[in-house]
């Protein structure tokens, strides 16, 4: 299709939207962009339609069918409504959760979200106000809910939003639910098939009584309450960087028994726009600098950030030289599950029938600490809903003791089924204040989990190809290594290939395939060479980019080993991007 034919195309598509389906404010943007000259900013809103796909939507606000604004959201929501009086249909009342972030518009859209609900006779728990995303999990087992549904863009910038769907068991839908709703979505033509006007009997308020309910559930993850006693007065820094986390994280902290916690003030006011932010993401060390430089202010110990809908959380800590550092997603998980095990063995709650989850692209370490101590390791897709799959298989049968993935989320419970920045800040500062107790720092701790089981550095390359054009570039590329897969990266040859769409694993030396058992099929391919170094590519499936997470091995024996195999680590990652050409 050449760029005119494009342009007719998206202008016919736009002109169905100036019609008394769409409200005043609507129509008038889009007679914006198609009286522009330059079409670009038409053809971004209008040449596809913004997809529910199987983690919901996520999207930049505005007019258009290819941005998320009250139509893409009533259409996910009336074909939402439409397979839940299918799929539960003999149930007296269905019922769902609402829940929305601190993002412009997610009010706007959870409220318009809950009156289709009630529209369709469906019962509706509408939070009071933002709350972090896993309290609405936790809301939808709490309260009895078939399903439940979060305006949430996570961490991504401003201009974003986004809408999340969860099933009865509290996780993100899976199949056969998620074609299925998909294929309810596809089939609302027009925004004059959505049901707006909502049904007030049927929505109510939740808020205080679930909070509370959800935070006395969280207290009960706390290992060793002794040690937090002790070290009651360890200076923590936290900053919710203007979300949902200002909710009840530092409420948790306190009902564990931190007693100075220190929040950044600028931070803790509800903002979309996160105003003292690049991006509101805690895996960037730019969106720590205020709690950090508050912490070097008062001297604290510890620095937390959590997202926005305060699913995941970033830290930092001291090293060695006193100076700070960021601890990356890997190296929290490494440590939550490492401290788990630990206190289980010290407890006696080990009983054989314990569980843990990783996702494909975390570090491989956490196998070795889970092996060593005999507990069984499963390895998922990357995205919560597989570890709340690998939980919900094993439900009533075995005990899951966390689970984690690089891009810095962790649970630690089961009674939330997506991850949890609310417990985890609540156990991170758990194990800062039980290292304490044992003469060591968090980074100490750290170090000697490395002498242990082994070094290891992990980076990540998100490489952005935003709009139509990047769209195909991602597609090109996976097919290039798809097709061309690498015989060396960074030096090191290539001893193993497994492709994740395919679900094949090919031996090279010998050419050997074998087949890959996993749930589904996902556009990830991994490498594995001579040397022990992984590296994984996979488009993402919620921003317009393709990632690649790298991470490579080395042999530490005392604490002191640690720069220098950073510095080689470092000259490693360089060699396996000249090698994957990014």
């Amino acid at each position: 299709m050449d760029n005119q034919e494009l342009i007719q195309r998206v202008t016919e598509k736009a002109a169905k939207w100036l019609t008394p389906a769409y409200d005043a404010q609507t129509q008038q943007e889009v007679r914006r962009m198609l009286d522009n000259p330059d079409k670009t900013e038409l053809i971004e809103s209008f040449y596809k339609d913004l997809e529910f796909g199987t983690g919901g939507l996520r999207g930049i606000m505005g007019a258009g069918s290819n941005r998320m604004n009250i139509y893409t959201v009533g259409a996910a929501t009336q074909g939402l409504s439409n397979y839940l009086n299918k799929c539960f249909k003999d149930l007296k009342q269905i019922s769902v959760v609402v829940g929305h972030d601190c993002r412009n518009n997610s009010r706007r859209f959870a409220e318009i979200s809950a009156d289709i609900f009630s529209a369709n006779g469906i019962k509706v728990y509408l939070f009071e106000d933002m709350r972090p995303t896993p309290e609405m999990s936790f809301a939808i087992r709490h309260l009895g809910c078939q399903s439940g549904i979060i305006l949430t863009a996570s961490h991504n910038p401003k201009e974003y939003n986004g809408y999340k769907a969860y099933w009865d068991d509290g996780a993100q839908v899976l199949a056969p639910h998620d074609a299925a709703i998909i294929d309810e979505v596809n089939r609302i033509a027009s925004a004059s098939d959505i049901r707006f006007t909502g049904n007030p009997s049927l929505i109510e308020s939740i808020g205080a009584a679930v909070d509370d309910a959800y935070l006395a559930q969280v207290k009960g993850i706390s290992l060793d309450a002794p040690a937090i006693a002790r070290h009651k007065e360890m200076k923590i820094v936290y900053t919710p960087i203007h979300g949902t986390g200002m909710m009840l994280i530092p409420r948790a902290l306190k009902m564990w028994g931190f007693e100075n916690v220190s929040t950044v003030p600028e931070q803790m006011v509800k903002d979309g726009n996160f105003p003292t932010v690049v991006s509101p993401n805690p895996e960037n060390a730019e969106a720590l600098s205020m709690a950090l430089a508050l912490a070097k202010q008062i001297d604290a110990e510890l620095v937390m950030a959590s997202d926005p809908d305060a699913d995941r959380v970033g830290i930092a800590c001291k090293d060695e030289k006193g100076e700070w550092v960021l601890i990356n997603g890997n190296q929290t998980c490494l440590m939550y599950l490492y401290y788990i095990l630990t206190q289980y063995k010290l407890l006696g709650k080990i009983k054989g029938n314990e569980f843990c989850v990783k996702t494909i692209v975390t570090t491989e370490l956490i196998k070795k600490i889970a092996d060593k101590n005999h507990i069984e390791m499963l390895d998922c897709y990357t995205g919560f809903k597989w570890i709340a799959r690998e939980i919900r298989i094993r439900e009533g049968q075995k005990q899951y003791i966390g689970g984690g993935e690089e891009s810095y989320g962790f649970l630690a419970e089961d009674f939330v089924r997506d991850k949890d920045a609310v417990s985890a800040c609540c156990l991170i500062a758990e194990i800062a204040a039980w290292a304490k107790e044992n003469g060591k720092t968090l980074f100490e701790l750290l170090l000697d989990i490395y002498v242990e089981y082994g070094f290891s550095r992990e980076f990540t390359i998100n490489v952005v190809k935003p709009g139509k054009s990047g769209a195909e570039e991602i597609k090109q590329m996976m097919t290039g290594y798809r097709n061309r897969p690498p015989q060396e990266i960074g030096g090191s040859p290539v001893v193993l290939i497994k492709d994740y769409q395919a679900l094949t694993q090919t031996t090279v030396a010998d050419g050997q395939t074998i087949p890959l058992e996993m749930p589904d099929t996902s556009n990830v391919l991994q490498y594995f060479t001579q040397e022990g170094t992984k590296v994984s590519v996979r488009p993402s499936g919620t921003e317009p980019k393709i990632k690649f997470y790298i991470e490579v091995k080395g042999e530490m024996k005392s604490r002191a080993d640690y720069d220098a195999l950073n510095a080689a680590a470092e000259k490693k990652i360089e060699a396996v991007r000249a090698s994957l050409g990014i």
